[in-house]
């Protein structure tokens, strides 16, 4: 037979056991672990043109950041991020180049410290357009001197016509990166980070 002492310890041990463990569950659910994804709407464009390395950037969650099946950060909680790289096209090689990674997220009205994963954009390949712009612009030449001189007429003008499409590349040839204001990015966490 159990005495009243002997069960009212027992009850008393379960009962701290429950504060522990609830206490447990809490410093877990305040944790955000690495590897934790972010989905983020950007406030507005960015572009490898007028972007500069090391500015900030503002958006929102896309999605609810849920740690342990427990919603830390509402869809709508403000996140900070950085441009760690950007680089301007060059104008007949080399597109625009973006890097962008987020460093803080709102829990409870204050901005938790974060690592991330990095977001990389890259403008498009130079090389058709170019080749479009040269091939056109030679071809356009040989039919003219073809019509004003013939034979060789035709290799003058080719010459000069691939001459003048270099420069229409060269003109309109930049290929920016560009991340619109809206898109929606995904970032994971690469380090824990505790709520306070």
């Amino acid at each position: 037979m159990i005495s009243r002492k002997t069960f009212g310890r027992k009850t008393f041990g379960k009962k701290i056991a429950s504060v522990l463990l609830l206490l447990v569950t809490a410093a877990v659910a305040d944790t955000i672990p690495s590897g934790a994804k972010l989905s983020v709407r950007l406030d507005s464009g960015i572009n490898s043109r007028t972007a500069k390395t090391g500015q900030t950037f503002h958006g929102t969650l896309a999605r609810p950041l849920v740690v342990n099946g427990k919603s830390i950060a509402d869809t709508g909680a403000p996140v900070k991020g950085k441009v760690t790289h950007a680089k301007s096209s060059g104008r007949l090689h080399d597109p625009g180049e973006l890097t962008l990674r987020l460093t803080s997220v709102e829990v409870n009205g204050k901005a938790v410290p974060i690592a991330t994963t990095a977001y990389r954009a890259k403008g498009k390949s130079h090389t058709k357009g170019n080749v479009e712009k040269i091939g056109g612009g030679a071809a356009a030449g040989a039919l003219i001197g073809g019509l004003a001189g013939g034979g060789k007429g035709a290799l003058i003008g080719t010459a000069a016509g691939a001459g003048a499409g270099t420069g229409v590349a060269a003109a309109t040839g930049k290929e920016e990166a560009s991340v619109p204001a809206e898109a929606a990015l995904t970032f994971a966490t690469t380090a824990a980070a505790t709520v306070k």
